[in-house]
């Protein structure tokens, strides 16, 4: 087994916090639902499985994950409500999604915030990240972050091609439901459009929306490419998905095995260097690939976006920003 790109969060904060909750030693077999929203052929996919298998494993069969892929236990929103209704007890998410409980959580999806990739990794060690994970435990009553796992930085993909802000200007792209992801769109006189992830391929065939905007890996593994004409290399969100636990599932666990959970999640696979080679690999597909000038894109946001109108504090960005 090759040694994983992992993002950590430190264990001993997500104990200080508090939301472990009443300990209690798990009965033999206890069996757990992971649920996310990515395909079986995305390394996030591949991951969760790993480490499911891996906490079987290291806690000598006393837990069985079953990891429930491509939306199956119910879109993003649905499964980040399961984690209190009890309908699963892991889940691989966006900020943007769990930050409905816990608004300052999302700072890292006001666009343009992070540098690059490494900015990611650090955001994930900093005291800025640890302060936002404990506010959102309280802010749900037990919800659990284990694990900051990198994303990939996220593209636009278009029927339309265009080079700068203006240029946006009318199109119809589909977003994620959730605030984070209409601010670019919407500070270039874009119409975001809110579609459900499963739906996306046949929303962009049948020409209900022009665009949308996921990491390269994504744009692979949901084949837009097969639908779209244009790669516009607008990297306005560097994205990371949060493994969270369930304060009922946390609440049945050792203090030994809710360690051992935290450590295999905390292992994810390291997609920087698919990215890379992506970016060839559509253009052998005949994919136009088109850059562009990402200051002008942050400038427009910057002017257009304020942080009160996302529910965010500048203070906490200006934290992230700064992160060396």
């Amino acid at each position: 087994m090759k040694k994983r790109f992992t993002i950590k969060v430190a264990v001993a904060c997500l104990l200080a916090t508090g939301a472990m909750g009443t300990m209690g030693i798990a009965n033999a077999q206890t069996k757990l639902k992971w649920a996310h929203v990515y395909e079986t052929s995305e390394p996030y996919h591949k991951w969760s499985v790993w480490a499911a298998e891996e906490f079987k494993k290291r806690t000598n069969g006393r837990y069985e994950i079953q990891v429930f892929p491509a939306s199956s236990l119910g879109k993003e929103s649905d499964i980040n409500q399961g984690l209190q209704l009890g309908t699963v007890d892991i889940i691989l998410t966006g900020a943007s999604f769990a930050s409905r409980a816990f608004p300052r959580l999302a700072v890292n999806y006001y666009p343009f915030t992070f540098r690059d990739a490494d900015h990611v990794l650090k955001y994930a060690k900093s005291d800025i990240f640890k302060e936002l994970a404990a506010g959102y435990t309280k802010a749900t009553n037990g919800n659990v972050v284990t694990a900051l796992t990198y994303y990939g930085v996220r593209h636009t993909t278009s029927n339309k091609a265009f080079k700068n802000c203006d240029e946006m200007k009318g199109l119809k792209i589909r977003v994620p439901d959730a605030p984070a992801y209409t601010a670019m769109p919407k500070a270039c006189g874009a119409n975001p459009t809110p579609i459900a992830f499963a739906e996306v391929y046949l929303a962009l065939q049948n020409g209900t929306v022009d665009a949308q905007e996921n990491p390269l890996p994504t744009i692979e593994a949901k084949k837009f490419y097969e639908v779209q004409k244009h790669i516009i290399l607008t990297g306005h969100i560097a994205d990371a998905l949060l493994t969270v636990v369930s304060p009922m599932t946390i609440a049945k666990m050792s203090p030994a095995d809710q360690k051992i959970l935290a450590e295999v999640t905390q292992e994810a696979a390291d997609i920087r260097k698919r990215e890379a080679e992506l970016e060839e690999e559509f253009k052998k597909k005949g994919i136009n690939i088109i850059k562009v000038d990402r200051a002008d894109f942050q400038a427009r946001v910057l002017k257009a976006i304020s942080f009160e109108s996302m529910t965010l504090d500048k203070k906490d960005w200006d934290r992230v920003v700064s992160i060396k």
